[in-house]
């Protein structure tokens, strides 16, 4: 068992729609913390990051919306997950839109260099300023990570890009916008969408995906899991809600072998967004899955 720092990020200035600022709130009402505990782990929450409210701000460029305000709320992502590595625990931060992962990931690659990504979406977030029909930073996300997009954004931290592509896998994709889907094609990013999880089974997609982003099971792992890439039946609070998705036996069968590679040392759980959901269903489901990364077993 390990030590487990979870980290609030109230973040929702990266998506079209208000609401994921809530997430890190509504996975904590569904008792995350008890669950890991009971599962062995010692876990301290050390909180949320302070955040900018939306009507105080400057829009800015409307091709790349609050980029400058992401930007410093991912440095203050970056700075306390760095600190949660070092005081030698295993992060787990909470969203709050996937913009947040400029900040951890940018930690995860300065405590563990070796790191690889695997990140399980229904879409790309693979979007540059020029190709992104929203300007929505959260869809940008990815291509910043390997460094392609706004200098503020690739940059945070202090260093960009963060990852080659060749150590990224992505898992589940099924919804992609037309420039995105050429950026994406070129990349070097290992790319598995929902045809070859229905064409192969999820058990061997993820297994591809785990090789790709720990080269053969010799690198550490850090997992961002946008719950989008769950169909929307079983998660329907969810920013950006796109049908045919992973079913629940296959997201937890994702996270059960993420755990059974036992090369994970952080990750992050995004998008879950309260006001879209029913009866906390989606941050139910995610306080499940982040126990099943973290060796929760069937049997």
């Amino acid at each position: 068992m390990s030590r487990v720092s979870l980290l609030g990020v109230p973040l929702d200035l990266g998506s079209g729609r208000r609401g994921t600022d809530m997430g890190p709130s509504a996975i904590r009402y569904a008792q995350l913390q008890a669950e890991l505990a009971a599962l062995g782990h010692e876990v301290q929450d050390l909180g949320n990051v302070s955040f900018p409210v939306a009507e105080r701000l400057e829009e800015g460029d409307p091709k790349a919306r609050y980029a400058d305000a992401i930007a410093r709320v991912a440095e203050e992502v970056d700075r306390l997950t760095t600190a949660a590595f070092r005081q030698g625990t295993l992060p787990v931060v909470l969203g709050g839109d996937h913009s947040l992962s400029l900040g951890s990931v940018a930690a995860a690659v300065r405590c563990r260099p070796e790191v690889g990504l695997l990140w399980l979406d229904a879409h790309g977030d693979f979007n540059t300023p020029e190709v992104s029909p929203s300007g929505n930073v959260h869809g940008m996300v990815l291509a910043c990570l390997v460094g392609v997009g706004p200098p503020a954004l690739v940059r945070v931290g202090g260093f960009g890009p963060k990852l080659p592509p060749g150590r990224c896998a992505l898992v589940g994709v099924r919804q992609l916008d037309p420039g995105e889907r050429e950026l994406l094609r070129e990349s070097g990013v290992a790319v598995f969408t929902m045809k070859d999880v229905d064409r192969y089974g999820l058990a061997e997609v993820v297994q591809r995906a785990l090789e790709v982003a720990t080269r053969g099971g010799t690198c550490p792992l850090h997992v961002s899991l946008d719950l989008d890439v769950v169909d929307p039946v079983h998660a329907p609070g969810v920013g950006t809600p796109s049908p045919g998705g992973l079913s629940y036996r296959e997201v937890h069968l994702a996270m059960e072998l993420v755990a059974d590679c036992g090369r994970l040392v952080s990750m992050d759980v995004v998008e879950v967004n309260p006001i879209l959901d029913e009866h906390n269903r989606t941050a139910r489901l995610a306080t499940e899955l982040v126990a099943s990364a973290l060796g929760k077993r069937i049997l």
